[in-house]
């Protein structure tokens, strides 16, 4: 499972025109579910991001996790994620979960956040969406349950 976690002071997703969900101030989080991943994987990156310590403290240190900051988490699923661009020029996306296993473990993720008190905002499954963000530094990570980086 691969995520890239982005700082935010707001992010929004829109679909249809609607917009489904919304933060202030937290994480937005583009989620890629890759083939053998399982439900391990998402409580992984669940307690990895929730502690992340990215947000400044009172001396402007880099010190506190999401909790500490009353944050919010918007959860987009985001296949092309594990899009592989070493051959070629159009990606390859076979490593990409199935659509039955990403969203059931997407789901999982976003209720492994939700367990930590975190409040979580999700994007829609297999639709087209619009995210919006404002990236807070910027401060934008990858992680990795595989620990591949």
């Amino acid at each position: 499972m691969r995520a890239v976690v982005q700082r935010v002071t707001s992010a929004s997703v829109v679909v249809e025109g609607e917009t489904i969900g919304a933060i202030n101030h937290g994480f937005l989080v583009l989620l890629g579910v890759e083939k053998g991943d399982t439900p391990a994987d998402g409580s992984y990156l669940a307690a990895k991001i929730g502690g992340l310590r990215v947000f400044e403290d009172a001396e402007g240190k880099m010190n506190l996790s999401l909790a500490d900051v009353g944050g919010s988490m918007l959860v987009v699923s985001q296949f092309t994620l594990l899009g592989d661009c070493r051959k070629g020029r159009r990606p390859s996306f076979i490593e990409a979960a199935p659509p039955e296993l990403a969203d059931e473990l997407y789901l999982k993720f976003c209720d492994e956040v939700r367990s930590q008190g975190i409040p979580v905002e999700t994007g829609k499954f297999r639709a087209h969406m619009e995210v919006s963000l404002v990236n807070d530094g910027p401060v934008t990570l990858l992680v990795d349950s595989r620990k591949v980086f």
